[in-house]
């Protein structure tokens, strides 16, 4: 006579989650690699530094004051990361509201990457804040003026993080192995990805928005009345070289996660980003050109700031397009990286202009950053890579989802 089979108790059950959890929170792998050896070291100094920042006030390790509020974390971390992260507003515009299927095996991951860099980059701009504590200002309506530019933006970013946060719980769902969580989630996938597109479109503008209220602090030739829209514009070739180039980097490091159907797919996914990426800097040149022609500002270009102004449009914008038109036409994968690669150091470039180089440009003093604030923006992008790593490692983010779930998915 075979025993009854007794039901699992509410404990049984913690237990075996408590378990897994802790499971998977063990490394994976080898250890002694050359990005582990390289960035841990740098992650932990960084940590110590912003140890020292929360308590020794900021100008212990950074160079901003009250002349110079502006520094290497809202400029690089903030304004020039959240550039890089528009390519998740853009796939999954092109996934779920156009319908173009072919796209949705990398939705996911430009999901996780673009979530990450909002939570990341939101506490690079904790670190520049004197009072960190404000931070909430926004939320519980403390001295915060509800007209302000920024007081937008810090709404986006939070209502945003939360869309993501929605658009890749289904993945999280899959991994714990929940189904009716994952049917639930699932079902909200839609809205969430309709509502983080119109954040997106805001917040990115909204950023440009923010340096109208400067613009006279701005060198001429970087600003106008148009930055918001090129802001917006600018985030679209941005994200979407963000895409290729890690795309490229996963393809190699977890090459045993993608399925080989989606393998062979990479390289047609790559084309088609590059000929979106083409027209979208087109569309951008076009603009900084009319922008150009009505300011009149043809007796500024033969000067220093003029010759940098140069390099940034015919370097870093008209050589990346001419590139990547090129690769869409030829198929040609390694030219469409290298485009890829210029574009990401064009909208470096770009954003730190506007933020930091053109910004107050004829003081008699400049801002530039200490090696501490160096350290510290490489250590949260070291961070971020290492969560990223560890999602990939053991979501179903760049592998196929289970069957319970293909069913469901959005």
């Amino acid at each position: 006579m075979t025993s009854p089979i007794l039901p699992i108790s509410k404990a049984t059950r913690n237990q075996s989650s408590w378990q897994f959890l802790m499971s998977e929170l063990k490394p994976r792998g080898k250890w002694l690699t050359p990005f582990n050896l390289i960035s841990i070291p740098i992650i932990l100094a960084g940590v110590v530094l912003i140890i020292i920042r929360f308590t020794q006030g900021l100008e212990s390790v950074s160079n901003v004051n009250q002349e110079i509020p502006w520094g290497l974390w809202k400029g690089f971390n903030v304004v020039t990361g959240v550039a890089f992260a528009g390519g998740a507003y853009v796939l999954t515009f092109i996934v779920y509201i156009l319908k173009v299927d072919k796209f949705h095996s990398i939705v996911r991951v430009t999901v996780l990457n673009g979530f990450l860099a909002y939570l990341f980059y939101a506490g690079a701009l904790v670190l520049d804040l004197g009072k960190p504590w404000n931070i909430f200002n926004p939320i519980i309506g403390n001295s915060f003026g509800a007209s302000s530019v920024l007081f937008l933006v810090a709404w986006h970013f939070l209502l945003y993080i939360v869309a993501q946060l929605i658009e890749f719980s289904p993945a999280i769902a899959e991994w714990l192995g929940s189904r009716r969580a994952h049917k639930l989630l699932s079902g909200l996938t839609l809205g969430a990805v309709i509502f983080g597109i119109t954040l997106s479109t805001l917040h990115q503008s909204g950023l440009g928005a923010l340096f109208l209220m400067a613009s006279q602090k701005i060198h001429p030739l970087w600003s106008n009345e148009f930055i918001p829209i090129l802001f917006l514009v600018s985030s679209v070739f941005a994200g979407l070289s963000m895409v290729i180039f890690e795309g490229s980097i996963s393809q190699r490091v977890f090459f045993q996660k993608i399925s080989p159907k989606n393998h062979e797919a990479r390289n047609n996914l790559v084309q088609s980003l590059s000929k979106i990426c083409a027209f979208s800097m087109f569309a951008y040149l076009a603009m900084q050109f009319l922008v150009f022609i009505h300011g009149q500002h043809w007796n500024l270009l033969n000067t220093p700031m003029g010759y940098w102004f140069l390099l940034e449009m015919l370097g870093f914008v008209l050589l990346p397009m001419a590139l990547f038109f090129y690769a869409s036409r030829t198929s040609n994968i390694l030219l469409s990286r290298i485009a890829a690669i210029i574009t990401i150091l064009g909208i470096i470039l770009n954003r730190l202009n506007v933020s930091i180089i053109a910004f107050r440009w004829d003081a008699a003093t400049h801002y530039i950053p200490s090696w501490m604030e160096v350290v510290v923006s490489v250590s949260i992008i070291l961070i971020q890579i290492w969560i990223f790593r560890w999602v990939i490692s053991r979501m179903p983010v760049l592998s196929e989802s289970p069957r319970w779930a293909q069913h469901t998915k959005p």
